[in-house]
């Protein structure tokens, strides 16, 4: 899972160029949006000005790849960005996004998510076409697919957009939100069909310059003084061209909407809104749906707790709607290193650990001779929840029980998130006892995937890791895991 934002600012003039400055709002908005990856980031913008395009991709954090020189050097009336949470890819320059090309028309493209199929695209794409691709990035497929398009309708550029798009659908499995700019033309973004990742519109309309965004997350247009007006369909195309007019088409829209649960249970940002369902208020039923689960169990075991501790951050807001559900004290037990990294999003499990080790540090006095009901946002591997555990125990709780708000995840995911194998999953092949012994907890209650969609309010929601239905054909996933693990070796 990736952050992808673009913005474009409409009939400038001279004098306007000095008071917006779409590759600087881009940034802010990635800032945003760091939380969704904190491998690279890169933006591209163009300059309609003098006509050129400007690129900065870096390993590394967004205050790190970029700073007021860059910047200043790449000033523009367009441009995207993107921060990359690798899940396909190497980490040579030419594989970070966004990917620029100059030939039939200069394009560059950014997106969120995963091709299932990516591996049998390329080996169809270059016997079919003769051609060779320069990356080990998906998004490339896209980009390739594109250029076609625009070779074959040089006289429409609409209709090449939209063609394309068409041949993407038609050919590529997975899921992906993407923002792209052309020269000369405008900015424009894509859905996958089922809705899978998120991608938003907004607007502004300051000192007489109209402005745009298209981006993963509401909160990195909020910021920026942006509008939202709406979501980008899923299976649909919108452009807008530089005098920012709007068009749009909805290339083939599938009834099973699916947008990826897990965006409101871990990934997004809990002042963000995702498919107009605010993240913090979704985590806030996520809480009371298990303390529903929970009070059952007291009553039927006989089982008290002393204070409810969540796992910074993400799963704070569950916690204290949890806590007051159950008129048990709400403490922070464990305090988080801001400058350390999100412990899921890491390479492997080496990392992982030492990352728990350096980003939590225990409040002694809170914890000890407790019996605490820990609450976490979900329990993949299952090495942070252990590291996290062992610490508690180390410093004084008598017990730990272990809320969770999302059911056992059992089944790889295809879209974006990092867990495509599912061997490497804890919940993959052991019940939630067995999970809960390897763990260290003494207990473990997992929120019902009854209880899940009804906190989300999206039936048809994406919960292909935890159930195995999957919205898209699975061809190909093997191979999709077998080379992502030789990547991570």
């Amino acid at each position: 899972m990736c952050g992808v934002t673009g913005i474009l600012h409409s009939n400038l003039s001279s004098n306007d160029s000095t008071l917006v400055d779409a590759t600087y709002d881009v940034y802010r908005s990635l800032l945003k949006l760091q939380h969704r990856g904190q491998d690279a980031a890169g933006i591209v913008s163009y300059s309609s000005g003098d006509r050129k395009f400007y690129a900065h991709r870096e390993l590394g954090l967004i205050s790190k790849v970029f700073n007021q020189d860059i910047l200043s050097s790449m000033k523009s009336n367009m441009a995207i960005g993107h921060t990359r949470y690798a899940t396909t890819g190497g980490d040579k320059l030419n594989d970070l996004q966004p990917l620029l090309t100059g030939f039939p028309v200069g394009l560059s493209i950014a997106h969120n998510g995963n091709v299932l199929n990516y591996h049998e695209l390329t080996r169809d794409f270059g016997a079919s076409n003769l051609s060779h691709l320069l990356t080990s990035n998906d998004l490339e497929i896209f980009q390739n697919i594109w250029c076609r398009s625009f070779s074959l309708y040089k006289e429409n550029f609409l209709g090449a957009l939209f063609h394309g798009a068409e041949e993407i659908i038609k050919n590529v499995v997975g899921a992906y939100a993407i923002v792209g700019l052309v020269a000369d033309k405008g900015l424009f973004a894509f859905r996958d069909p089922n809705g899978i990742r998120p991608l938003s519109i907004g607007q502004r309309n300051e000192n007489g310059v109209l402005s745009w965004t298209i981006c993963s997350e509401t909160s990195s247009m909020n910021q920026l003084g942006y509008s939202f007006v709406r979501d980008v369909l899923p299976g649909e195309v919108v452009f807008i061209d530089k005098e920012g007019e709007i068009y749009s088409r909805v290339i083939n829209h599938n009834e099973s909407f699916s947008p990826c649960m897990f965006e409101w249970v871990y990934f997004s940002g809990a002042e963000a809104s995702i498919s107009e369902r605010d993240v913090y208020s979704v985590r806030l039923e996520l809480g009371r749906g298990l303390a529903k689960q929970i009070s059952k169990q007291m009553e039927s075991k006989k089982i008290n707790f002393d204070i409810v501790c969540p796992v910074p951050d993400t799963s704070r807001t569950a916690a204290i709607s949890l806590a007051e559900e159950l008129g048990i004290p709400y403490r922070e037990g464990l305090i988080k290193n801001r400058y350390s990294q999100r412990s899921f999003i890491l390479k492997n499990d080496q990392e992982r650990e030492r990352a728990v080790e350096l980003k939590l540090t225990p409040i002694i006095s809170e914890i000890q001779n407790k019996d605490i009901l820990l609450v976490d946002d979900s329990i993949v591997r299952g090495t942070t929840s252990l590291r996290i555990i062992s610490l508690l125990k180390k410093y004084g709780a008598k017990s730990v029980t272990m809320a969770v708000t999302c059911p056992p995840i059992r089944s790889g995911c295809f879209y974006g998130v990092d867990f495509p194998d599912e061997k490497t999953l804890i919940a993959g092949k052991k019940n939630v006892d067995e999970i809960a012994s390897d763990i260290g907890a003494n207990h473990i209650e997992f929120l019902s995937e009854e209880n899940l969609l009804e906190s989300i309010g999206i039936k048809s929601a994406c919960m292909a890791c935890i159930n195995g239905k999957y919205p898209t054909s699975t061809c190909g996933s093997e191979e999709f895991s077998t080379r992502r693990n030789e990547l991570r070796v």
